[in-house]
């Protein structure tokens, strides 16, 4: 396992440090240009029909979800665990300007996510039965209709089912099991059992059942954990100041607080930045193409609007709420974390607790680490359940429907199985295929770009 683990972390390495950060730039530079900065331009308009159609009984919609629905599907994969440990672990490792460089990412991340969107309204299929199908297969298939689109659509497929289907759901069970267990005393694996009975409860409901709970249940998580990160700023509201210009100070001088050549401190906060916010936003992974290719929308344009939205709100307004809520308790102010250069993270401290170390600060231990485990699990749970509708459309490209039994059985028994298992395995794997998605993903959106801009000038 440690021989496993260190390939692994040498091949996240090569692919987060060079590969990774290339592409997204460049798909990002890209697409702001060529629909000259949609993500500006067009922000009000997506901020219009997210929140001037917000519903928590959309009801079914035949064949597909509404727009809304889709857009919730989208952001219960989106808010998971990175939003949470993910960003810990990149403050941690690539100090709090790391922070800096997931929002550079985002921001043109949500260009890249709008021609995602549009790429997968504009490929989808509807089958006889009504049923729609789409992701970035069906544009890779569409890019490339050749024997090379093939196997790009099959090496994107298995990769996909692999990290969102399997992998991914190891990871988010882990940190719900591992929070649930800190918390509340609760043995990690009865949290995989109950976990995993829930999922199969949704699963074995199709994409209407995932539809109603994720329309449901992403409105009140959201505003649940910004409500108590809310509170604990205005607690550490004198510290606000220092936590922004440590955000900004450390995304351009990181070795001041992670040590080594300023070089190298660079490419460590750019890299933890790209790499986890990745992980948070999906921006160019090619995961919630699946979900907006379901949405029943009259324009292309009018999905890919309201997936920037879904950028917007991970990053800009979860994930930062997670940062500042670390860094104004744990680095501003003398933190514990504050002279990491001279004395190395403090013995207990680690990116899966950071986040609960942070609000107990302010609200108690027991308080603190409760709260940060319901937000965690809820947070998890959504994204297994998106995950898994992504991780099918693959399964199903691959094998056909017929495939959809083992694959839910299976999918349940990596959920259980991500209850016990070493975190930092779970978490690399689950990187290395996320970060393999990319590439077959970024390749077709390069070729496709007329295809997204389109007759409508958008």
């Amino acid at each position: 396992m440690d021989a496993l683990l260190k390939i692994v972390q040498t091949i996240n390495m090569y692919l987060s440090d060079y590969i990774l950060i290339i592409l997204l730039i460049g798909i990002g530079l890209l697409y702001s240009v060529k629909t000259r900065f949609v993500q500006i331009r067009c922000f009000g308009e997506g901020m219009k029909k997210v929140f001037g159609n917000i519903s928590l009984h959309g009801g079914s919609a035949k064949g597909g979800m509404s727009s809304f629905q889709a857009l919730a599907t989208a952001i219960a994969a989106q808010v998971g665990t990175g939003n949470i440990v993910g960003a810990c672990g990149a403050i941690l490792i690539g100090g709090p300007g790391a922070i800096f460089w997931m929002w550079i990412i985002a921001f043109f991340g949500m260009a890249t996510i709008y021609a995602e969107a549009v790429l997968a309204q504009k490929t989808r299929k509807v089958s006889a039965d009504g049923t729609v199908s789409g992701g970035p297969v069906y544009y890779i298939m569409h890019a490339f209709p050749n024997k090379f689109g093939k196997s790009l659509a099959t090496f994107f497929a298995v990769a996909a089912v692999l990290a969102l289907g399997f992998m991914g759901a190891m990871v988010q069970t882990n940190s719900m099991a591992e929070a649930c267990n800190t918390a509340f005393g609760i043995p990690q694996w009865i949290v995989g059992l109950v976990v995993a009975a829930i999922s199969a409860f949704i699963f074995i409901g199709g994409v209407n059942r995932i539809a109603s709970f994720t329309e449901k249940i992403v409105p009140v998580m959201a505003c649940l954990y910004l409500l108590g990160g809310l509170i604990l700023l205005i607690c550490r509201i004198q510290y606000i100041p220092e936590t922004f210009a440590l955000i900004f100070k450390y995304a351009f001088v990181p070795n001041a607080i992670i040590g080594g050549g300023i070089g190298y401190a660079l490419k460590t906060a750019i890299s933890q930045g790209a790499k986890r916010g990745l992980f948070s936003n999906e921006a160019g992974m090619g995961s919630t193409p699946h979900a907006h290719a379901l949405a029943n929308v009259e324009d292309p344009h009018d999905q890919g609007v309201v997936a920037m939205i879904g950028v917007f709100i991970d990053t800009f307004i979860v994930l930062t709420m997670t940062a500042l809520t670390v860094i104004s308790t744990l680095y501003a102010g003398n933190g514990p974390l504050a002279d990491m250069v001279n004395t190395g993270v403090p013995e207990g401290i680690a990116k899966t607790n950071m986040s609960q170390m942070a609000f107990s600060s302010v609200f108690g231990s027991g308080l603190g680490n409760g709260f940060i485990a319901i937000c965690l699990f809820f947070f998890a749970f959504s994204t297994v359940i998106g995950w898994n509708l992504f991780g099918r459309t693959n399964m199903n490209y691959l094998f056909g429907k017929k495939s959809n039994l083992v694959y839910s059985i299976i999918a349940l028994v990596f959920v259980f199985l991500g209850s016990i298992l070493s975190n930092d395995l779970v978490w690399e794997l689950t990187d290395m295929f996320n970060q393999l998605m990319v590439i077959p993903n970024a390749i077709a959106m390069f070729a496709l770009t007329k295809l997204v801009i389109g007759k409508r000038g958008k």
